[in-house]
Parts: structure tokens; sequence; C-alpha cells
């Protein structure tokens, strides 16, 4: 593996999810006042970033989003699709309540990062949004490093979905149904991994007004985000309510996260806490977006293979399950691998690519019984 590949392989296993922090000391106010926590409060990034600039403007996405004239469906549509575009995001996760006598809070978590979100799909009733992380790093000796490019998450809207696969636990996901009346105006939101296999998905609606518009999903079951998996194994699954507010200069992503023990896929033991998270987008002005472009000009096909498989085996069957990771490696180990080799300049054909990739992500189904024992 080349040296941009370990390094990219590091950030993406990090308990920090391979985010930055601010460039200047945090100003962290939100907090328990009667706790101590042990080491650095909060937890997160430990590099740097170089400076970058907000735009202090309403974009044309919102304007294009506030005209006359629009249907329910058209405005909704508008609004998924402003979501595209050049960000600094900032992530903050807090605990705010504990279900059990003696609770003792984690330490808060915050981080960011820089980002482009690309239109990977604009089917009219279908919108699929690529996050792919553009990021530089400043040293102790002042010198920026990268930038590193890093395919992140990905979102697809789906106008009146009738079914989605939702997350059950112990890495299976089930086909969920809505009926006509239920899904009526509604949209389905499904997010899936940095190597684009399931990670949750929900239905809801979109409201507006002259100043934001919301989306906001029923509860939905989610795995541990991977800045929890790598620190914590004492719940199993995120049972949690998501806001996405699209506003004038950005958007923001609330979440209203139960952190729950599970007895078996589907069946919650106990809960443990519940949490609050917040992810701003501020969108940039003048940030150099060609490390990203570029990369996803070399891989996008490939990444449309691994979509592809996806897309058919949600279709094909009801039940999926996933093993946590094989001989050590998570699944993104070797889907990122090959990805980079891509980007580097080595030619694979599509027949090769598909081989490969069904091969690789086959190895990491399981049934039920071989995932129960596993952490996920």
């Amino acid at each position: 593996m080349t040296l941009k590949a370990r390094l990219l392989m590091a950030l993406l296993m990090s308990s920090a999810t391979f985010c930055a922090v601010a460039e200047e000391p945090s100003n962290y106010v939100f907090s328990w006042p009667f706790v101590t926590f042990e080491g650095e409060v909060p937890r997160g990034g430990t590099t740097s970033g170089p400076p970058v600039e907000i735009l202090s403007e309403t974009t044309e996405a919102f304007q294009r989003l506030q005209a006359d004239g629009l249907d329910k469906f058209e405005r909704d549509r508008r609004a998924i699709l402003a979501m595209a575009g050049t960000y600094r995001v900032s992530f903050d996760f807090m605990e705010v309540v504990g279900y059990a006598p003696g609770f003792e809070p984690a330490a808060p978590y915050q981080s960011w990062g820089t980002e482009h979100v690309y239109v990977v799909d604009d089917s009219g009733e279908t919108v699929s949004l690529q996050h792919v992380l553009i990021m530089s790093i400043v040293g102790e000796d002042g010198n920026v490093m990268g930038p590193f490019v890093t395919k992140h998450w990905r979102q697809d809207w789906t106008w009146q979905d009738p079914e989605v696969h939702v997350y059950a636990g112990q890495g299976t996901w089930r086909r969920e149904s809505r009926s006509k009346e239920e899904r009526a105006g509604h949209w389905s939101q499904t997010v899936w991994q940095v190597d684009d296999s399931p990670r949750y998905a929900a239905w809801g609606q979109w409201e507006h007004s002259d100043e934001r518009s919301v989306w906001r999903s029923g509860e939905t079951w989610r795995p541990l985000p991977r800045r929890e998996f790598s620190v914590r194994d004492d719940y199993d699954v995120l049972i949690a309510t998501n806001d996405h507010m699209i506003l004038p200069t950005g958007w923001v992503q609330e979440e209203h996260n139960v952190k729950a023990v599970l007895a078996g896929p589907g069946e919650v033991e106990r809960n443990l806490a519940r949490e609050f998270g917040i992810a701003r987008y501020e969108r940039l002005v003048d940030f150099d977006t060609a490390p990203g472009d570029e990369y996803w000009k070399a891989t996008g096909e490939f990444w449309g293979e691994v979509r592809a498989y996806w897309d058919r085996a949600m279709a094909q069957d009801d039940s999926i399950t996933l093993k946590p990771d094989v001989e050590g490696r998570p699944l993104f180990s070797p889907l990122f691998e090959r990805a980079q080799a891509i980007a580097d300049g080595e030619n694979f054909s599509n027949a090769d690519n598909r081989r490969y990739i069904t091969e690789t992500i086959d190895s990491y189904r399981a049934d039920l019984d071989e995932a129960s024992s596993a952490r996920y």
C-alpha cells in the first residue's frame, strides 16, 4: 500500500472520524457542569487545518428553493439538492440523559472537516448525494500537508418510497414497507457507509417556510458510528430521529439518539443514555475542490459498480447480514485500496472490477447465527 493510502486508512480507522479540529481553541460551553471528565474534553480530532472563508450571502440553491409557484414535490426536491456544494462541517455530540442510577456520561465529542457534496443522481423522484472529504492538515512546523481525499458517506432520497431496508442490530438490515397512504408526500432517506454498504433508512416529510426547510425522519435504528465504535462496547445500536434543516448559507443536521443494548435483532433489552448531536454545514467560498473532482472522476465508475451490487442485493434479499470484519479488516479497507489503486493510475477492466467487488462483499455477507456473537 502506498504512503498516501496508508494515511487515508489511518484517518478512517481513527476514533476522530478522520476530521480535523478547528483552527482556534474550542469554545466549549454546553456541558455537564458538575461532572469531571478524564482526559481531553471534548474528545475528537487532534490536528489543525488551514483557514477557510465562509459564505455570508444567500446561496443560489436556497433562492431556487424559495421560488414562487413551486408544488410541494419540486420544492422538496430543491431542498434536497441544496445540500450539494462545498462545506466546512462541525460535529458536536454529547450524552444529555442517563437512564440508570449512577450513570456517568461519556466525554462529549467535537470535531470538524471540509468536504464537497456531489450530486451522483438527480432523476426527479430519486436524488443521490455523495460526500467526499477534501482535507488539508497543518503540521506542528506550520507546513500544510495534503489535500487528502477520502470518500465519505452517501445519502439517497426517494419520493414516496414503498420500501427500505432498516437496521435491526447485529449487522442485520431488514426490508420494511409503507402503505400508499403512509408514504404519501414523504421522502425516504437511505444513508450508506463510506464503503457504500447500508447504514440506516427512514421516511419523513419536508416542511418549508421563508427562512428554512426542514425534513424530520421517523424513528430509525443505526449501527454505532465510527466515533463510538472504536471506544465503546457497552451498547449495540442508536435509536434515532434526524432533522435536516436547509438554511440560506448552508444546512444543519440534528440527531436525537438513544443508545440501546439489544437482547437480539430488533429486541431492546434496555436503554443506556440519550445523546444530542448537531452537524453544521457552512458553505465555503473559493475552496479548491479539484483534488476531490479528480478522485471522483477516476473512481466514480468503480463506486458505481459497488452501488449496483447493493441495488441488486436490496432488490433480491429481504434480510442482509454483514460481518464487522474479515481477518481483522473492515469492509471499507479492501474497497478503498482498490479505489486508491485506480486513482493512482492502475487499469482494471469493468469485468475485473465487478468480479472483485462481488467476491469482496460476498466474503463479508453472513447468516444471522454467524453474526450473533460478533461485536457491531
